[in-house]
């Protein structure tokens, strides 16, 4: 007789259900207890230990010792390998048997010497497949190897997730046994847990909330664990309730898989390659188990690392590319940082990226794919406009602290105005895991309903890979079309973006920066990395440009394409959004520190050889070359080398270099035209140059005054420091308008208290700015430098704290329109913020920040929420204050972090955070600052090529050779508003003879302009970033000039193609 309906309690019902599948409760008579069945241990196990990462083949030739399940091994980094001998049952044939495998740290499994799968706890991913049905003539005994790594999925925190390593830590495996997996009882506890989850999810007031509840109820009550002929009835429930159909209105989510792998963050580039390997291999088995299933992959840089170092595992990826289950999405060799690389190393990145997939998998990528970045420039919808990409996806705004952003689907409007669709995943998140609720989360959080019905779910473990597992795949199969929930498609990005376009009428814009009210910090965390990789941008850019030259003037001269590649990934690699950032562990920032100084190390030979190349041929004497990188006529006091180690000034003007008054340099003549190259004989051969600036442009002494004050004037601007080495006033001379508020002083250093809620590398919170404390100097201390000649200069030192010290030097130079502030710290603070502040007789409701290849305005002011959480922001070279007819613009040669409040100009300097490395910033650091007056708008007064100016010097290159007798110039540009901003081989270049010439539009403006070059130029054509023709064909060449029209911000890019050299 049937038992009678009875009354059920919601609570009850519902925690009966969960404790029937419940890993933690009842386990001796639940259904999750009889998941796997007969276990056995392995036959014989046995490990080697090791500080190195060993290739395979290596590390199964080492002496393997006897080892059992609970052996400590370690520490942190180290390897572990296991070799694993097994023997399975006679009595399992006919049953699926598993390796369990419980360790905590990351393990990679390799059977007949081939990766098979990673085992990763925290990745919910503890068993190995062996076999889905032992057959009768299967070997009953193999060899396994595990590589574990000594390391979780998220490194080896102490005591948290972002605390800096704990270098002793020591692991171990629990659990290496044989055992029998019941798929029946899987399949089962799929079923039941998906709904407890639409029971929870829609909750007590729904219908259909209630049907999954008393449906899971029911598949207890006849479901025995014990009797496996119970299953197939409580099957048939589960299949009925999924099979329940929903109207054609549902919301359609594209679930794709997904494996976010930092590059480097809590472990060092190394890990990566096998959290790569570990993450990947298992991706190949769910794509071969789970034809439906696809998988988006982005960083070329991961995938040739995997191309390396496992070529096996790299053939099948692209065996799957092929089928169309894994597509490398992104376009870029890093999901690099947003915010701090230059346009031009942003460029690099699409172009090094697409490159790498076209090459290796066949297509370029058709989606810029960048989910974890803090933040995202304005001028990045222009580069992947010119890169082949319309789509981007990303979810980080979704960690706005302050205000949420208003769309997940909408069209993204660059500086240019260049427009690409763009997709935040509603779900907020890039690791999704299949469940109920993220599934419903992506429906009712959507902020476009109404006006697009489609949803991307990246499900997979990411940050510190782990990636997919079958579990979650299977729920989401499961959930393709029922009742009560969206329609859930294993999907492909293609899919998602071709489904958005189709019904994008209704879409919204957002104009300009996507900027992250979050992670203000990593503006300025660790200024080492910031600094090299602003000195290794502008290294490469010299590198290219004189390699350029030295191919136009030598037939000889091997362009170096293959080590500029190779330096550029390096440099590209740093860009990753927590290396450049600075939110990685000790180990990552001294391997970046180490890449740049191979950067360095390599360029200064690269820019010797082409100096070598440039002077071959010449007339006349040794000499130095004095080259100009920059597209404009300079003016400029330059150090020269002298005997002995020692440096002498002189001035470069016009056309010729004149030694400064008492400094006579050893080689006298020095031209230095626009915009590129000069040369310096030696003397005293035809030295034509005064013994004495012109009286016009000599520099006065900067006298002394009886308060203990010093005065430094140019002519130009006059700045007067405060005996402590403050700025009490600067005047631009001509108009004797004074440019510090009144009543107030410049150069003023402030210490902030710097405690965020959690994420130390990352965050400045608001708060901070209520603790601003003014570092008070020492009247006494400020002397003067240098005195009259071409530069004039003060210095001082200032105690910061009983622990930190700065020195600085103020710096006046002959026809320098800014006064420099060189500055040594030497910094041992802890959760301290070190600023500098410059209050402007200007008033205006908003600044201007350099961005790349362009600028940008924000406001001033906090009047609504949105102004107020960008208390702190970046900016590259310059950022401005102006007012109508006058403005203030500050420049730096290596900082990023910045803001103006009303009317004070704030330049980030340095941190003190403590994870997750306790060491960041702790030492001396070297950097400069420049402060410019001006008349008119920045745009007039020059403050864009003054930046570039402080960060680009002027070379001057020992000649090995004789240098050119006479200045000559490659390139100019006849409009101020277009900066011609990298020269180099092109990519595809016949003969080598093709130069890649960018250029883009700086002020703001729609310009015409003539480009003039002195090269051989046999033919010329636009080309997009990725250096594809413009199908127009070739461009008007006459008399060597180019006609160019610029848009607003527009970046171009020309092929020029040089004339065969003469026999």
């Amino acid at each position: 007789m049937a038992a009678a309906p009875a009354l059920k309690h919601w609570r009850t019902t519902l925690e009966r259900v969960e404790k029937f599948v419940s890993p933690l409760y009842f386990t001796d008579c639940n259904l999750r207890g009889r998941l796997f069945g007969d276990s056995c241990p392995v036959a014989e196990l046995s490990s080697f230990l090791t500080p190195e990462r060993l290739p395979y083949q290596e590390a199964v030739q080492q002496d393997f010792r006897p080892a059992q399940v609970g052996d400590s091994f370690g520490p942190t980094w180290w390897t572990c390998w296991f070799r694993v001998e097994l023997t399975i049952p006679e009595a399992w044939v006919g049953q699926e048997v598993h390796l369990r495998w419980e360790s905590d740290g990351e393990g990679l499994v390799w059977r007949d010497g081939e990766p098979v799968q990673g085992l990763t706890k925290e990745g919910e991913k503890t068993s190995y497949i062996l076999t889905d049905k032992l057959g009768e003539k299967d070997p009953r005994s193999l060899t396994l190897y595990v590589e574990v790594a000594c390391n979780g999925l998220l490194g080896a925190g102490k005591g948290s997730m972002i605390a800096a390593p704990d270098p002793e830590k020591m692991f171990q495996v629990s659990r290496a046994e044989l055992a029998v997996f019941h798929r029946d009882v899987y399949k089962l506890l799929v079923d039941l847990e998906l709904l407890l989850g639409i029971a929870k999810g829609l909750g007590e007031d729904n219908q259909r909330s209630f049907q999954a509840l008393y449906t899971a109820n029911q598949m207890v009550n006849v479901c025995d664990p014990a009797q496996p002929e119970t299953f197939p009835v409580a099957q048939a429930l589960a299949s009925k309730f999924f099979g329940q159909r929903w109207g054609e209105s549902q919301h359609t989510i594209h679930a794709m898989g997904h494996c976010h792998i930092d590059t480097a963050w809590l472990w060092p580039f190394k890990e990566t390659v096998r959290k790569c390997a570990r993450s990947w291999v298992t991706v190949v088995q769910l794509m071969e188990r789970n034809p439906e299933f696809i998988f988006a992959c982005s960083q070329a840089q991961q995938l040739e690392w995997v191309r390396s170092h496992y070529p096996g595992l790299h053939a099948r990826l692209q065996e799957f590319a092929c089928r169309g289950q894994f597509v490398p999405v992104g376009g870029t060799w890093v999901e690099m940082d947003g915010n701090l690389p230059s346009g031009e190393s942003m460029v690099r990145q699409f172009l090094q990226g697409q490159n790498f997939f076209r090459q290796e998998f066949g297509k370029m990528c058709s989606e810029f794919w960048l989910p974890d970045t803090f933040g995202y420039s304005a001028q990045l919808p222009q580069i992947m406009r010119s890169c082949g990409i319309k789509r981007f996806l990303t979810q980080k705004l979704s960690w706005n602290l302050v205000n949420s952003f208003p769309h997940h689907t909408f069209f993204w409007e660059g500086l240019d105005g260049s427009q690409v669709l763009a997709h935040f995943p509603p779900g907020d998140s890039y690791g999704m895991q299949g469940s109920v609720e993220e599934v419903l989360k992506t429906v009712a959080k959507n902020r476009d309903k109404g006006r697009t019905n489609h949803s991307a779910f990246l499900f997979g473990f990411g940050d510190g890979g782990g990636g997919p597992t079958q579990t979650m795949v299977d729920r989401l199969k499961r959930l393709c079309n029922t009742d009560g929930l969206p329609r859930v498609q294993l999907s492909s990005p293609e899919r998602l973006f071709s489904a958005l376009e189709g019904h994008s009428g209704q879409l919204c814009t957002w104009v300009g920066e996507l900027f992250l009210e979050l992670h203000n910090g990593t503006y300025t965390t660790h200024a080492q990395i910031k600094k090299g990789n602003r000195e290794c941008e502008r290294i490469l850019h010299d590198v290219e440009l004189l390699s350029s030259l030295a191919l136009a003037r030598s037939t000889q001269f091997l362009y170096p394409a293959a080590l500029l590649q190779d330096l550029w990934r390096l440099l590209l690699l740093n860009q990753f959004h927590d290396v450049v950032t600075g939110s990685c562990i000790q180990l990552v920032a001294e391997e970046a520190m180490c890449h740049y100084e191979d950067i360095r190390s390599h360029g200064n030979t690269l820019l010797s050889a082409a100096a070598a190349a440039l002077c071959a041929g010449e007339p006349g004497p040794e000499g130095l070359l004095i080259v100009n990188t920059l597209p404009w006529k300079r003016t400029e006091v330059l150090a020269l080398p002298r005997p002995g180690g020692a440096h002498c000034l002189g001035m470069s003007w016009g056309e010729k270099f004149l030694p400064s008054p008492g400094h006579r340099p050893r080689h006298g003549l020095c031209s230095c035209p626009h915009p590129h190259l000069t040369a310096a004989p030696a003397a005293p051969a035809a030295c034509v140059c005064s013994a004495r600036a012109p009286a016009d442009l000599a520099s006065r002494p900067p006298p002394t005054k009886t308060d203990g004050s010093v005065t430094l004037d140019n002519g130009i601007i006059r700045v007067r420091l405060d005996p402590t080495g403050r700025l009490t006033s600067l005047v631009l001379v001509a108009s004797g308008r004074e440019a510090i508020a009144e009543g107030t002083v410049g150069n003023q250093f402030v210490l902030f208290d710097d405690v965020p809620l959690y994420w130390d590398a990352w965050d400045v919170m608001d708060y901070h700015l209520e603790t601003r404390k003014p570092v008070l100097g020492q009247a006494g201390t400020l002397a003067v430098g240098t005195e009259g000649g071409v530069r004039g200069s003060a210095w001082f030192l200032l105690q910061i704290s009983p622990n930190s010290r700065l020195s600085q030097e103020v710096v006046l130079d002959v026809g320098c329109p800014y006064v420099r502030f060189h500055t040594e710290v030497h910094w041992h603070e802890a959760h301290k913020f070190l600023k500098v502040e410059f209050p402007a007789r200007v008033r205006s409701p908003q600044a201007t920040y350099e961005v790349q290849f362009g600028h940008l305005q924000r406001p001033t002011h906090y009047n609504t929420s949105w102004d107020w959480a960008r208390f702190e922001v970046w900016a590259h070279r310059w950022m401005d204050l102006s007012e109508h007819g006058f403005g203030l613009a500050l420049l730096n040669d290596c900082k990023y972090g910045a803001s103006v409040r009303g009317n004070v100009l704030s330049l980030s300097l340095l941190r003190a955070p403590k994870s997750p490395d306790a060491t960041v910033d702790m030492g001396r650091h070297e950097f400069t600052y420049a402060l410019m007056p001006h008349k008119g708008s920045f745009q007039d007064a020059g403050v864009i090529p003054a930046a570039y100016s402080l960060n680009f010097p002027l070379l001057a290159l020992p000649a090995p050779g004789p240098a050119p007798a006479a200045a000559w110039s490659a390139f100019s540009v006849s409009s101020p508003a277009v900066v011609l901003e990298t020269v180099k081989q092109a990519e595809t270049s016949p003969q080598g003879r093709t130069l890649l010439l960018r250029l883009y539009e700086a002020h703001g403006s729609h310009s015409d302009c003539w480009l003039h070059t002195s090269l051989p130029v046999q033919e010329a054509v636009l080309c997009d970033l990725l250096e594809r023709r413009d199908p127009t064909g070739p461009l008007l060449l006459r008399d060597n000039r180019l006609k160019l029209t610029f848009a607003p911000f527009q970046v171009q890019s020309l092929l020029l193609l040089l004339q065969p050299p003469p026999n």
